[in-house]
């Protein structure tokens, strides 16, 4: 049986990304723009959860599962968001930042 302990780095990891994750969508929903924003980035980080759903997966699923999906759930949001704004860009001749 696996206990709260057993997973608590894992965790706080996750919460920590999680609380992180909604400024990131805040900010590219208001400014309409991905200026520092890395589609690549964000795709990995989303592989990387794809990694620890299977792991838990494979070796039980428990709690920590929540996480991964409401993370990943964020990510699919700001991939969607990243997309909407470089239409946005091309389509009013915005200038991206490299």
């Amino acid at each position: 049986m696996i206990s709260l302990f057993d997973n608590v780095f894992e965790i706080i990891m996750l919460l920590l990304f999680g609380v992180a994750w909604p400024f990131s969508i805040r900010k590219a929903y208001k400014t309409k723009s991905n200026g520092g924003m890395s589609l690549f980035f964000i795709v990995i980080v989303l592989f990387g959860y794809f990694a620890g759903m299977i792991n838990n997966i494979i070796n039980g699923m428990n709690y920590v599962m929540l996480f991964y999906v409401a993370n990943s759930l964020m990510i699919v949001i700001n991939i969607y968001l990243f997309i909407r704004n470089m239409k946005y860009e091309k389509d009013n001749h915005v200038a991206r930042a490299p």
